[in-house]
């Protein structure tokens, strides 16, 4: 029989890659969202808050397995308390339901910045502490859930592990690949931030997706990958800006001729975000204008792919130079 499997954030852009692998996999998938919005008739879709604890154990109820993929990026320093909610309250509401119902696989969907600081990583393994200051709330609230998830395995026969990922992209993103081309295209995306001399980690979409099912079906009793977190990226670290320009030249645009100084970028992030939290602070509406981001674009963050490689016998199958054709291709053909 067919283990059940809840993804939640799954009408998003990796949470829907994750239930098309699993329903092709031959998983009874439910997919759990805020939108309840079918895309395939093969996978049951419930409309969750994960916020709502009642509404958590109702979901997972009769379920084997979960994805909990469900977070809002959010790296402005405002809204934090809605931040909190999802990425913290959230996470904890999927660990009581898992416990209640002796769920005994989980794999969280957490993120490489739980170890940046904002200084230079470059090839740095899971042996790296947890970021000591805050970043952003999006950063904090990663860490503090992931934390909870890696002790919640082992207890009561349940299995969980975490995925770090760092710079998802694809051709079904929502979010960054959008903000990249909608600058491309409006011209404002000819410069450079500094001198793209440090070198950032992209984790194609199918790469990614690989490492999860490779995670979820080695979740069991004695398994080293219980208890554990794993860098998961394409391995292949690229200048944060010859990434972007390889994009969208691919796309038709013309290349990054031209810098802006650190300063200048970081001062501008932060103007910005004043008068967004000014204004009340909005959700999902960054385009790399936050203080953050423009640190994360002048600073080594690349990892090393090792440990997952080995426990999860787990290779990136897509090159970076290929997922980006891919990406471009896929754009151009649904334009």
């Amino acid at each position: 029989m067919a283990r059940k499997i809840l993804i939640t954030g799954g009408q998003g852009f990796v949470g829907r890659a994750l239930v098309d692998r699993f329903a092709d996999d031959g998983f009874e998938v439910v997919c759990a969202d805020m939108l309840d919005r079918a895309f395939r008739p093969d996978v049951r879709f419930v409309k969750l808050d994960i916020r709502d604890a009642a509404a958590v154990q109702e979901a997972l109820s009769g379920v084997d397995s979960v994805i909990h993929n469900a977070s809002l990026v959010h790296t402005k320093h405002n809204r934090e308390e809605d931040v909190w909610a999802v990425n913290l309250t959230g996470t904890e509401n999927i660990l009581a339901a898992c416990r209640a119902h002796g769920i005994p696989r989980l794999v969280y969907m957490s993120s490489a910045s739980a170890v940046y600081e904002g200084e230079d990583i470059e090839n740095g393994d899971e042996t790296l502490p947890y970021s000591r200051i805050s970043q952003a709330p999006y950063a904090d609230s990663k860490i503090a859930a992931e934390k909870l998830v890696l002790a919640h395995s082992g207890q009561g026969g349940a299995h969980a592990c975490a995925i770090r990922p760092h710079v998802v992209f694809g051709a079904g993103d929502n979010r960054f690949i959008p903000a990249i081309l909608q600058k491309a295209a409006a011209g404002k995306l000819t410069r450079a931030v500094g001198n793209r001399d440090k070198l950032s980690d992209f984790t194609y979409i199918d790469n990614l997706v690989d490492a999860v099912v490779a995670a979820e079906a080695r979740l069991d009793t004695g398994s080293p990958v219980s208890g554990q977190a794993y860098f998961v990226t394409n391995g292949e670290p690229m200048a944060f800006f010859d990434f972007i320009e390889k994009l969208i030249v691919e796309m038709g645009h013309p290349p990054i001729r031209g810098k802006v100084p650190y300063w200048v970028a970081y001062s501008a992030a932060a103007v910005a975000e004043g008068i967004d939290t000014l204004r009340g602070g909005t959700l999902n509406t960054e385009n790399g204008m936050t203080r953050f981001s423009v640190r994360y674009m002048v600073t080594h963050h690349y990892f090393s792919i090792a440990k997952a490689a080995r426990d999860l016998d787990w290779r990136p199958a897509v090159s970076l130079e290929e997922g980006i054709r891919r990406t471009a291709e896929q754009l151009r053909a649904a334009a």
